[in-house]
């Protein structure tokens, strides 16, 4: 059992969770609790770390995939150090970070009728992580985003995504133009989510294979990434409210592209 906070595991844990780049480097991320061990592939779990306090109700809700694995047990004082939640659930592994393919996502979408959305530069952990779940319920194809969005294994996005970035294809561009340009020239129609749009969402046809494009929290789409998209479509708003908060907007866009698809 590990008990001290100057560990060498410890410490590289501890910076797994902290610094993009560690988890770069290592090509590992960090999940935590019951429900991201118990959906985590397991051909990709390369270390499981269980809290003392934790692991005999651990084995009474997760038994058998721990039985599985091997798992290293640390004392409760180092699992909070390793932690990044207020209130740790006992469990913490490492997985090796996923590499989509954008060509292999972009197969076949004229016979498939794939299903898309684009995200620039979001920054909120949540909102890319709430994007993942959506993606996932409405069965989208993938997700593409910037490089400058925020990173995907942020531990705040990860929790975020509730174990939809396990089975939600994804990919991070340099730039997002040639990318949209590449889809349309494949049969994607691309429609850009934008103030400046005049016509509602609710006005074209999203059965065959569609891509949303959706920008920053704070400044929306590029001029020249809104410029590339077949449309700007807008979504109607009362009152005062300028926008919608962007993982709400991918939300309103994808599901009436789902509710379409199910008629």
């Amino acid at each position: 059992m590990i008990t001290s906070l100057n560990n060498k595991t410890v410490k590289e844990v501890t910076a797994l969770s902290q610094k993009g780049k560690e988890r770069n480097k290592k090509d590992v991320f960090v999940v935590e609790g019951v429900k991201m061990f118990m959906e985590a592939p397991e051909e990709r779990i390369c270390g499981v770390y269980v809290s003392r306090s934790a692991e005999q109700g651990l084995f009474e809700t997760c038994g058998q995939k721990l039985a599985e694995l091997s798992y290293e047990l640390v004392s409760d004082e180092v699992f909070a150090k390793m932690s990044d939640t207020m209130t740790p659930q006992g469990i913490l592994c490492l997985i090796r970070q996923f590499h989509h393919d954008l060509t292999f996502m972009l197969e076949n979408v004229i016979k498939e009728r794939k299903l898309f959305i684009i995200l620039e530069d979001l920054q909120d952990p949540g909102n890319l992580g709430t994007v993942f779940r959506t993606a996932e319920a409405v069965g989208a194809s993938g997700i593409i985003m910037s490089r400058r969005t925020v990173d995907v294994y942020n531990p705040k996005t990860i929790r975020s995504t509730m174990g939809s970035v396990y089975r939600v294809p994804f990919v991070s561009v340099e730039d997002i133009s040639p990318v949209i340009k590449q889809m349309q020239e494949k049969g994607v129609s691309v429609y850009a989510a934008h103030l400046a749009g005049k016509v509602y969402y609710e006005a074209f046809d999203y059965r065959k294979s569609t891509a949303f494009l959706i920008g920053n929290e704070g400044n929306g789409l590029r001029k020249e990434t809104a410029d590339c998209a077949d449309a700007l479509i807008r979504i109607p708003m009362e009152g005062s409210v300028e926008s919608l908060n962007a993982a709400v907007a991918s939300s309103v866009l994808l599901y009436e592209a789902y509710r379409q698809r199910r008629v």
